[in-house]
């Protein structure tokens, strides 16, 4: 499942990161939240295995709450990113201790809480490992739009199941999810006139650039930001 491409540019965490705050919980889970409370729509970010306290990601969050949806990045890792250094707990025991399902069932309550709040709409886009999550969320028809960026996971299998507009952005550098994998999920979502759906390989970059990338790396931060563009624009089209 994961790729050394999911485990490349490791951010630096920082737990004080960001113009939101972390909660202790909501529906049950650690989360950073930030935006307007009593927003009729939420986004529900899901971080890839770096987890929650990546700094971009982070940035990202506040990026979409400024265009007016209370967003959350809850903590599905429990406090235990993945670690590149720790010899002893190499990426394929890591994913073991930290299942796709696990986190499916954990955003349900989390969604379930924002609805509870007054939330009437939920979108939900996910990095890499996250990206799997939303697959589900968008296959239980728990969100009314998803957003998945350098899927890891992912199978046609998934996107024939999916109940609500999504978007995927992938990566012509994509070893995990190739460029021709992801021109497979458009060929589903086009046969599947019910659902809205717009599908991007951004080209010259990476799996994970959109949440990874260096500063001083121009084209990958051209395409970070384009990226992040894309997605709220998918949310506001489809959430408001």
């Amino acid at each position: 499942m994961a790729s050394p491409q999911c485990c490349a540019d490791p951010p630096t965490l920082n737990p004080a990161g960001g113009e939101g705050r972390v909660v202790d919980s909501l529906g049950g889970i650690a989360a950073y939240v930030a935006g307007v409370r009593e927003s009729k729509a939420a986004v529900v970010l899901i971080s890839d295995i770096f987890g929650f306290e990546a700094p971009i990601l982070r940035k990202i969050a506040d990026k979409v709450a400024s265009s007016g949806y209370f967003v959350v990045v809850p903590d599905f890792l429990h406090g235990d990113p993945f670690v590149p250094e720790n010899a002893d707990r190499p990426i394929q025991v890591w994913i073991k201790e930290h299942p796709l399902g696990k986190a499916f069932e954990e955003a349900k309550p989390v969604i379930a809480a924002l609805k509870e709040q007054g939330v009437s709409t939920v979108g939900a886009a996910g990095y890499c490992w996250g990206a799997k999550v939303v697959a589900e969320l968008a296959k239980a028809n728990e969100i009314q739009a998803a957003v998945m960026s350098h899927p890891s996971a992912v199978t046609v299998d998934d996107i024939k199941e999916v109940k609500c507009p999504i978007a995927v952005l992938g990566a012509e550098n994509d070893k995990t999810s190739p460029p021709e994998l992801v021109k497979q999920f458009e060929q589903v979502l086009s046969s599947n006139t019910g659902i809205a759906h717009f599908v991007k390989i951004f080209p010259g970059v990476s799996h994970g650039c959109p949440v990874r990338y260096k500063n001083e790396d121009a084209g990958a931060v051209k395409s970070a930001e384009e990226a992040l563009s894309d997605m709220i624009d998918w949310f506001n089209k489809n959430l408001n």
